[in-house]
């Protein structure tokens, strides 16, 4: 399924009759000016490879797989080195496309290239023939100084006379997050979208996954609890994925606060949890429960135009008392493995030299 998205609203649209009011509406605005009209691919995992091209040769720094799916820009999302979801099929694949971009383009030095993979199909997104922002995070985790080489090359050197052709496997897990600057601006909603809001970034980096992320929400000033209460309220596209999530919680031994469609849908799957009250639905109501420090953690997954409008007032309130929030399933089913790592095992301090030795090239 194909989702359009009206760029002007900063609004995504799941059928004909969104798309034609909000064209109607768009024409009234700015009637002068063309329409611009994105199409993403619903459930895509989004992909990002940072390359270096001498003409003769391309080397494949990282492959890098996004947390959050296709329609999140990538400077906000969430992403870990090596990719954990991405088929062996659909890494030579990307391995392929990335050298014939490179060869085609003619690219001398640095190129990043994004891709989406949906129903096990490869898409190009866009190909830049230049730096990408990635470059630091992937030298930190390969232990690769990507930059120097990229220069040598651009200066005359050649590939083959300082790095291997075959893309340096980790035997861990190097996470990537975007750092934002919502509390700057209490009057904005945080939801995620294909507008750039970050204003910077951290990294994660351990044995697991789950611990790497819980190291890199750590350094984003959104260190994730390890017991207590999370309200979950979403939409219902996303009510059949968070069920896992909410009973991987509860076994960690969280209770659960839920809005009303959240919580009968909860329970219909065996899930037990509390009513949590909307504005205007009763006290107290989910303001209270936030102000009296009830809940610990919060996930709120938007849809539309008019789910945002509603449920904002939630999403600020969080970034107000500086209370974790998540608003994806891929980053509330991210967040579940960090709390489990921490949960169930040691966390080890150990220098990033160290990690790098355990690279085989």
């Amino acid at each position: 399924m194909y989702i359009v998205f009206f760029t002007i609203f900063d609004t995504p649209l799941f059928d004909e009759e969104l798309l034609l009011d909000y064209a109607k509406s768009a024409v009234e605005v700015s009637p002068e000016y063309p329409m611009l009209i994105d199409i993403f691919l619903e459930h895509a995992i989004e992909v990002e490879v940072d390359a270096i091209a001498d003409g003769t040769g391309v080397y494949i720094a990282a492959i890098m797989e996004h947390i959050e799916l296709a329609g999140v820009h990538s400077g906000d999302s969430t992403c870990v080195i090596p990719p954990r979801n991405i088929s062996e099929e659909n890494v030579a694949v990307i391995e392929e496309y990335t050298k014939k971009i490179a060869g085609s383009l003619h690219v001398i030095g640095l190129m990043n290239i994004q891709y989406a993979i949906a129903d096990g199909k490869v898409y190009v997104l866009e190909a830049n023939p230049r730096a990408s922002r990635t470059v630091p995070y992937v030298s930190k985790v390969t232990g690769v100084p990507i930059a120097k080489i990229a220069t040598k090359v651009m200066l005359g050197r050649k590939l083959r006379d300082m790095v291997s052709a075959d893309r340096r496997e980790t035997p861990y897990f190097g996470v990537k997050e975007a750092v934002f600057s919502f509390d700057k601006f209490p009057d904005v909603d945080p939801v995620l979208g294909p507008e750039m809001r970050s204003t910077g970034e951290v990294m994660g980096i351990a044995p697991s996954f789950g611990l790497a992320f819980y190291k890199a929400e750590e350094a984003a000033s959104m260190k994730l609890p390890a017991e207590g209460t999370v309200l979950i309220s979403v939409a219902d596209k996303d009510k059949d994925e968070i069920v896992e999530v909410a009973d991987r919680l509860d076994k960690l031994g969280f209770k659960i606060l839920a809005t009303k469609g959240t919580k009968a849908f909860l329970e219909k799957n065996g899930i037990k949890c509390e009513l949590a009250l909307k504005l205007h639905e009763g006290r107290p109501d989910v303001i209270d429960d936030i102000l009296n420090r009830r809940i610990q953690m919060i996930i709120n997954t938007p849809i539309g135009r008019e789910s945002k409008v509603e449920d904002s007032y939630i999403r600020k309130a969080a970034i107000q008392h500086k209370i974790p929030y998540i608003t994806t399933i891929a980053a509330a089913m991210a967040t579940v493995a960090g709390i489990e790592a921490v949960m169930c095992g040691d966390v080890e301090v150990k220098a990033i030299q160290e990690y790098h030795e355990e690279v085989e090239v």
